[in-house]
């Protein structure tokens, strides 16, 4: 073990006392994924294998801003109610990653399992933009015959293997096997600014040539990050999360999108995942029997802050798995049908509950739900809208969609808010911070609230 390796995994080793203490924080949520301590962003990873699901996501223990080392996190559990933190699994501790071990996925393969990822390295000898000079995004391979222990890190591509005609940002590789061999999708800034997707094919799932690059016929955003590919129902979707598209007042409302493209990549043909203020760089898994997303509930370089958690010594959460159909080309998500074993008793809308359910039936046009006195959400004929009245949305303020509302199912968990309208086809999620737990509701609609139990969490981290 080089010195390197030796002192971050010391640091990890030292930063792990404080989970304790962080554990007792008044925002920690009961049904989403955390971080321990620390920063959590993208999910990475995901998988299902020998028996276990496998969420593992970007990782900064050291700091709930970010800062230190960049990591993967790694929870397993059989189900996706228990879960048990196996602590730091990929360390930033080579030369290919020494600034990062950045997004990837994972691949159940035979026996094994693959993850794939992009190695972040920053030249620091000068001064660099760091877009078109002064970074290296090497693709790395590390295989596992158990999902826990990791082998030794391959390079497959290096920033010299890519096409001359991108900057130096590339990263975040998807990797599929197909009935020919194996699939991969990078993320990419071409050098005129424009977003796009690097598709390469393999025989053996390490010798990876490029195919093409799809991006779209005009601009549409300077960067394409967290690419995703696959079929349902015979129609392939492309899923990206650009960065740089002009926003609208039903669409792009936030700093960054994140959405996908049915059969086609062009404006026309994309949609976004979810209208909330917090809500980025998805991933999607098979697991045998459904697809699967998991989100990141939060968002880079935003207007607004989560300082009550960072005060608590933690940052961010994961979404909420959620079940994906198709449905005349547009992908519905719903929570994971399971989740509906964390169900408790029926609650009045009186009564203080962090974490809890609200169904509603039967909507009319000017129905309005208050959570908390703080987020107002308001279903109009044409529009669902979520307003923030008091500063519990910490600088969050109004998001809209165009939706029709018949039904809706409004998930709080102490300071996330999952919102899916009509059954998944419109989805809100949002940070907040709010005092008190009560619910109010204006208009016309039949309501019912129930408390949720949380996850079954617990720590093996002395791996």
């Amino acid at each position: 073990m080089t010195d390197r390796q030796k002192q971050l995994r010391q640091i990890a080793s030292k930063v792990q006392e404080n989970i304790p203490a962080v554990a007792a924080g008044k925002y920690r949520c009961r049904y989403h994924l955390m971080p321990p301590v620390g920063w959590m962003n993208d999910p990475n990873g995901l998988c299902r294998f020998d028996g276990l699901y496998h969420v593992f996501f970007q990782y900064a223990p050291e700091s709930a801003e970010g800062a230190g080392m960049r990591s993967w996190g790694h929870y397993a559990g059989p189900d996706l109610l228990h879960w048990t933190f196996y602590g730091v699994a990929i360390y930033p501790d080579t030369e290919w990653d020494a600034d990062g071990a950045y997004s990837g996925s994972a691949l159940v393969d035979g026996d094994g399992l693959r993850i794939y990822y992009t190695g972040n390295v920053k030249r620091k000898d000068k001064e660099y933009d760091y877009i078109s000079d002064g970074r290296e995004s090497n693709t790395i391979l590390i295989r596992s015959e158990n999902g826990f222990s990791l082998g030794e890190k391959q390079v497959l591509l290096r920033t010299a293997d890519y096409p001359k005609e991108f900057t130096r940002h590339i990263r975040d590789p998807k990797v599929e096997k197909t009935s020919q061999g194996y699939r991969m999708v990078l993320g990419g800034r071409l050098k005129g600014d424009s977003g796009a997707v690097l598709l390469y094919e393999s025989q053996d799932g390490i010798q990876f040539s490029l195919q093409k690059i799809v991006t779209a016929p005009e601009k549409f955003g300077y960067m394409w990050e967290c690419p995703d590919l696959f079929n349902m129902n015979g129609t392939e979707f492309l899923c990206v999360s650009p960065q740089g598209v002009a926003h609208e007042k039903y669409k792009f409302q936030n700093v960054y999108s994140s959405g996908y493209f049915a059969g086609t990549a062009d404006a026309e043909h994309y949609r976004e995942w979810d209208c909330g203020f917090d809500f980025y760089a998805p991933q999607t898994f098979w697991d045998g029997e459904r697809r699967i997303l998991y989100g990141w509930a939060g968002m880079p370089d935003v207007p607004y802050d989560n300082a009550p958690t960072v005060a608590e010594g933690w940052l961010h959460t994961l979404t909420m798995p959620r079940e994906l159909a198709e449905k005349d080309g547009k992908l519905y998500q719903m929570p994971a049908a399971e989740l509906k074993r964390l169900r408790g008793g029926e609650l009045s809308m009186q009564d203080e509950c962090a974490a809890y359910e609200l169904e509603l039936e039967d909507v009319l046009s000017g129905t309005k739900v208050l959570l908390s006195d703080a987020l107002e959400i308001s279903f109009e004929k044409e529009e669902c809208i979520l307003r923030f009245l008091t500063d519990a949305g910490r600088g969050r303020t109004e998001r809209r969609a165009k939706v029709r509302t018949e039904t809706a199912s409004i998930f709080m968990d102490v300071s996330v808010c999952e919102i899916y309208v009509n059954g998944g086809e419109c989805v809100f999620t949002t940070r907040l911070y709010p005092e008190r737990y009560d619910v109010k509701i204006e208009g016309g609609c039949t309501a019912k609230r129930y408390e949720m139990n949380g996850y079954t969490v617990r720590m093996d981290i002395q791996k």
